[in-house]
């Protein structure tokens, strides 16, 4: 690769961080794909479990998703047991099965398999680093609007 190209490459931050969230959800699809769930389906699962009655429009803010997609991945939950959905008018309710809350042990095991897996790589301490820093500039980019 040129050093003109590398250095552009490099000092990007809409690359560097697509580059990176590529890697990590790769990784990540291999550990949740072990339980034959998706990472925002499970995400999602965890949420509905720790909020039971969360409504679509707080999860698709949690998860930073459209509430289409929260529906989408909601709907798919619903057709395999994980989770119920109750409408009262146009609020819909979302809380976790009790085979969902049975799915949660799985879904622990899956995050800390893909955080051992980073760490691995990064070092604990730079993985544990970069989450916050990552997290902090998200919560300030999204502030700014």
């Amino acid at each position: 690769m040129a050093k003109n190209t590398q250095t552009y490459l490099e000092c990007c931050l809409y690359f560097t961080a697509n580059s990176l969230a590529r890697v990590v959800a790769r990784m990540a699809d291999e550990e949740f794909g072990k339980l034959g769930m998706s990472t925002s389906h499970a995400f999602l699962l965890m949420l509905a479990a720790d909020q039971p009655g969360i409504s679509q429009k707080e999860l698709a803010g949690h998860l930073n998703l459209a509430q289409s997609t929260v529906s989408r991945f909601a709907d798919a939950l619903v057709q395999r047991g994980f989770i119920e959905k109750k409408s009262s008018g146009k609020l819909v309710e979302i809380a976790a099965t009790d085979k969902g809350r049975e799915q949660l042990e799985g879904i622990s095991d899956a995050w800390r398999a893909l955080y051992e897996r980073y760490s691995e790589i990064l070092g604990e301490e730079k993985g544990k680093r970069l989450t916050k820093a990552t997290y902090a500039a998200y919560q300030k980019l999204t502030s700014e609007h």
